[in-house]
Formats: C-alpha cells, structure tokens, sequence
C-alpha cells in the first residue's frame, strides 16, 4: 500500500509539473563544412515566414566563426515567450545592438539582443510589413487594416518608433499597403503596393519628410511597387511586380535632377523579386509568372548602380541554382561578396540556404525553417 501511494504521489508532482512547465524546444545544429570567417561580420540571422496561419515563424543562426548553423533558436532562448515569434515573418535587420523582427500576421515588431537574441520588448503595430532606420528611430511599414483582400481602400502608414523606449511617437498616412523604405538625406521613400487593391493596384512612392513626418508628395512609377534600397550614390531602387499579367515586372531608379529633387532616373525591364547592394553591384533574382509555359520563369543577375547597366556574367550559372524550387531571397557578404540565395520550396515544410562563393561557385547548403525570406548579417564592430 505505501508503494502505491507513493506513486500516485510522484505522478501527482509529474502531472503538475507538465500543466506549469512549457515544452523547451532545443534548436538543431548543423555542421556546414564551409570556411571560418576572419573579419568582423561573425554570423548571420534568417527569418522564416512560415506559412500564414501556421504560427510557424521562426529565426536560424549561421555562426560563420564555427561554420555551423542553427535552426530555430528563438525558442530555447526565450522558454517563458507565449506562442514563440507568431505568425509570417516579413523583415529582419540589425540596428546598433538590437535586432528587430517584423511579423506581419501577428501585428507586432519583435526586439531582440543581436548577439544573444534574447527578447528585449515588442511594438503593436498592425499588419506591420518592414523596418528601416535612422539616427535613434525605426520607421515600421504598415497596412494598417487587417489581413483581408477585400480592404483595400484602407490607406497605409509608417510608424516612428524610438529605439530605445520601443515608443510609437509618430505616425504618417502614405499610400495604399505600403512595403519597403529607404531614406536618403532626411527623406523617407515608401514603395506602395496597393496589393489590396488587384487589379488596380497603387503605383506611387510616398515622400515623406522625416523631420516634420509628413507626406510631401507621391511620385508615379508602376503599378504593385515593391521592395525599395538607396544605393551610396543616394539612388533609389523600386521593383515593381507589375499586375501578374499584361504589366510586367521590372525595376526602376530614382536620382536628383538638376535642381535636387528625387525623379524617375529609369527602367530596367527584368523582374526582380529581391535584391541585395554592396558596393556599386546590385544582385538580384526575379521569380514571374509566365502564361505561355503555365510557370515561374527565374532570372539572376547583377545590375551596376552607377552606369545601370545589367552585367554580363556567368556568376549565377551554377547547377545547384537551376535547380532551386522557389527562389526566395538573396543576401551578399558586403565584405566578402560570397553570397547566399533562400530557397521556399513548397512553402509548407523546410527549405533551403545556399552558399556560393563570390565568383559563383556552389559550396554547400542546409535545411532551414518554412519559407526562408529575410536575413541580416552580426557584425562585431571594433
């Protein structure tokens, strides 16, 4: 009789324990047999959307100091973190020694140590969709409406939040679903989609003084306005994803007249999806849909943002890219220029990082999250 209340006593505490205690999550180490670093940029951050509805957005670590890569740390370093980092990841960047996370469904800016990535706070911002910086502000992208297609007249805004309280202490009606950001002297660029608009999609970009954070004016481009970089000659770099079938992808630059005021500078006629500048090179990949083939045609190339002109070169010719599935994004090491590509596969299990050297070679790859779209670089500064 002791043996069987002793026991039910230590199933009791077993029982207890489970209904207290979350489930600890360990994250799996890869070894990727590539080289060890030797500058400052040490690793290297990817976010995985994870598909919507799936609350399955999670962040990867390459530590490029041991060439090993990490899968899913966020949850083994924040245990107590209600339902983890939520649902579609949509941007990820490091800004000083904090690392901020935009994930869209879940109407929040997740802020996390850079080095250790353990949670420092979050802002509520809704339908949020990216994040750029500057001097101590980050400027979050948003729809603002929920996630719905049928809300379209719902007018966008940026929101103004101070990186060290987390406060929201201003905001800025732009265009319709607005994406990314780039700023260049004092001025906010803001490439509006209008996605929740199809087939009449918003085709502006938004400029908004940063000082007074007002809108000053739009400037009409193309319809379905996408990503948006400055390049370091103050060039502004906009994709348009066009309306999926008579309009097509492309890529415009905007550049200072000769009074000083930003205009259209140009077009290239090839999609791109996702781009990554370092130095005066622009990589980037383009996914599009084509009708005649019933497929997604895929090109690769780099563009040079001083003479716009699309380089000639076989860097992107490796086997190993051709068979991609859904290329997804693309980040290049500014110091070293090897270069990865994300590949989302079915977009509804794991898929891929590939790392290719800078003259376009393969090296190797690894099993990531659900739809790897986004990445940052750690850098240890001196």
């Amino acid at each position: 009789m002791r043996k069987h209340t002793l026991y039910i006593f230590l199933m009791a505490i077993l029982l207890a324990g489970c209904r207290e205690d979350r489930l600890m999550v360990y994250p799996e180490v890869y070894d990727t047999g590539g080289g060890i670093a030797t500058g400052s940029i040490t690793g290297m951050y990817i976010l995985n959307e994870g598909n919507m509805g799936s609350n399955k957005c999670t962040v990867d670590y390459l530590d490029l100091t041991t060439a090993q890569y990490f899968r899913n740390i966020y949850s083994e370093r924040n245990p107590t973190t209600v339902m983890e980092l939520g649902d579609v990841g949509n941007d990820i960047k490091i800004y000083g020694s904090r690392m901020w996370m935009v994930i869209n469904c879940s109407d929040k800016v997740e802020v996390v140590d850079s080095k250790t990535c353990r949670r420092i706070g979050q802002v509520d911002i809704p339908n949020c969709r990216n994040v750029v910086f500057n001097d101590r502000y980050a400027y979050v992208s948003s729809y603002v409406g929920p996630v719905d297609l049928t809300a379209g007249a719902q007018i966008g805004m940026v929101y103004k939040v101070d990186t060290l309280s987390l406060d929201i202490v201003a905001t800025v009606e732009v265009g319709h679903q607005p994406e990314e950001m780039a700023i260049v002297d004092g001025k906010l660029y803001v490439a509006n989609s209008g996605g929740y608009l199809a087939p009449d999609y918003d085709r502006t970009v938004s400029v908004v003084d940063l000082l007074s954070m007002r809108e000053e004016r739009k400037i009409d481009l193309a319809k379905n306005l996408h990503r948006c970089r400055a390049d370091r000659y103050d060039q502004v770099w906009v994709s348009s994803r066009g309306d999926y079938g008579e309009e097509h992808s492309c890529l415009y630059w905007l550049s200072r007249d000769a009074y000083g005021k930003m205009v259209v500078g140009g077009r290239i006629d090839h999609a791109v999806s996702d781009m990554c500048i370092v130095g005066d090179s622009l990589y980037y990949y383009g996914s599009e849909w084509n009708d005649a083939k019933q497929q997604n045609t895929v090109n690769y190339g780099i563009i040079n943002v001083l003479t716009h002109e699309v380089l000639e070169t076989n860097i992107f010719d490796a086997p190993e890219i051709a068979a991609m599935r859904m290329p997804y994004g693309i980040i290049v090491n500014p110091q070293d220029r090897d270069f990865y590509l994300m590949d989302a596969k079915n977009y509804v299990s794991s898929g891929e990082l590939l790392h290719f050297r800078k003259d376009g070679t393969f090296d190797w790859k690894v099993r990531t999250g659900d739809i790897p779209g986004h990445a940052c670089f750690l850098q240890i500064e001196d």
